[in-house]
């Protein structure tokens, strides 16, 4: 899989040859680095190792960047967690990463991608540790995870149109999500096991998300020894038109508006179905296998979606598809939950999962450079998880004030509908 000739190069190193293609050409070998300067005479090629390091890299980034979040809803019922813990655990992530992502712009400005996406990476180890201490620590560490995972979260489109071809940015997004969900699914099913093994130790079941946090962080280490110039300056002076504010753009809001609504539903979800399924009459331990079953679901959609997407020019038939399979996998909650929960759950998954992953595909094909893309990706997490932190405390305030969860689930339903219409104008670019 080639990367994008843009990749970095080692500071200092100069030759005689031309400047190399802009970025979204390809290598003629999988390779996410630059070799050492070579020889007076010639450039030499990187070696296909630095490639294999760039991916195996960012396949273990991703793998660990939704593991904390999965794992409350399955642990919940067997620690005992209150209904006001299981909101505010569920509220504190979207909450933080939308407060935190206008640090990433910082972040990549004074860092670059790689040295930024490194450091993330550290302090949401530290933040996976902080977890274990005690109720305080859990959800103090929720917050430090969920700002490094902010700040991952803006950055890692701007590093995948950056670091490979522009034939690839689906395929390399899609592997981000589905690798996001693959390590989610796998620790959601491991933490009620483990704590209930452990004797009802909740904290070693979250002390789960320490080792791929650590693995993140070795595997993307390498990356962060890439340098790359700073954008050059519009050139001639007097030629280009500014580009006014994204927040004065109908694509931002149209962008934000699809992401937020997405994100709202797959944030309720996840704090929330397996309590659905109790209530309706599925066992504890089924409604955790569940919750890994709509994880793994997110896995699916996640990948899919983006390598469906990335190649069309219009990206409105995507968004309208992931719409509808949510909403199949809401109405199927709602109809019948105890029938074939396992199957609901599946459904919801893949549409969440495409809901997550094809913004980022949107950022990259309707952003006109690296610095439009992050601009994009900023706006609509900040905004967007702000509107997402508001799903799992209304849907426990429409729960408790009915007695049932079908009020919720419709309420998540409808907003899904509204933002197919809101989010026409992120699926395409105006003729």
């Amino acid at each position: 899989m080639p990367v994008s000739s843009s990749a970095g190069t080692p500071t200092g190193t100069t030759t005689g040859t031309p400047p190399g293609p802009p970025a979204g050409t390809t290598a003629a070998a999988l390779d996410g680095t630059t070799a050492p300067p070579a020889p007076a005479g010639g450039a030499a090629r990187p070696g296909p190792a630095a490639g294999v390091l760039l991916v195996v890299g960012f396949v273990l980034l991703s793998l660990n960047t939704r593991v904390a979040f999965g794992q409350i809803g399955p642990l919940a019922p067997v620690a005992h967690f209150g209904s006001t813990a299981v909101t505010v655990l569920g509220l504190l992530p979207p909450l933080c990463m939308g407060v935190f992502a206008p640090l990433a712009p910082l972040v990549r400005r004074r860092l670059g991608e790689e040295r930024g996406l490194l450091w993330a990476s550290v302090v949401l180890v530290a933040g996976a540790v902080l977890r274990m201490l005690g109720m305080p620590g859990l959800y103090a560490g929720t917050v430090v995870v969920s700002l490094a995972t902010a700040v991952i979260n803006v950055l890692v489109p701007v590093f995948v149109r950056t670091r490979f071809s522009h034939r690839h940015v689906g395929t390399m997004m899609g592997v981000y999500a589905l690798s996001m969900g693959v390590g989610s699914a796998i620790v959601a099913a491991l933490v009620a096991p483990v704590a209930q093994a452990s004797g009802g130790s909740w904290q070693l079941a979250i002390g789960i998300a320490v080792v791929p946090a650590v693995l993140a962080a070795a595997g993307i280490a390498p990356q962060a020894r890439v340098h790359r110039p700073r954008p050059a300056p519009p050139t001639p002076a007097g030629t280009t038109v500014p580009r006014p504010h994204v927040a004065r753009t109908g694509l931002a809001w149209s962008l934000t508006a699809f992401f937020g609504i997405q994100t709202l539903a797959f944030y309720t979800a996840l704090a929330w179905l397996p309590s659905v399924l109790i209530a309706s009459g599925t066992g504890r331990t089924a409604a955790g296998t569940c919750q890994a079953v709509l994880i793994l679901g997110v896995a699916v959609g996640g990948f899919l979606a983006p390598v469906l997407a990335a190649p069309r020019a219009d990206q409105r038939p995507h968004i309208l598809g992931t719409v509808l399979v949510c909403a199949a996998g809401f109405t199927g909650l709602m109809l019948a939950p105890s029938g074939l929960p396992a199957l609901w759950a599946a459904v919801l998954g893949i549409g969440l999962g495409a809901g997550q992953a094809l913004p980022g595909v949107l950022y990259a094909r309707r952003g006109t450079d690296h610095d439009h893309v992050a601009a994009l990706s900023t706006m609509a997490q900040t905004c967007g998880y702000l509107i997402a932190a508001t799903g799992p405390v209304l849907a426990a305030a429409l729960h408790g004030a009915t007695g049932s969860w079908t009020a919720p689930l419709a309420a998540v339903t409808a907003a899904l509908l509204l933002g197919a219409v809101l989010s026409s104008r992120a699926g395409h670019d105006p003729r």
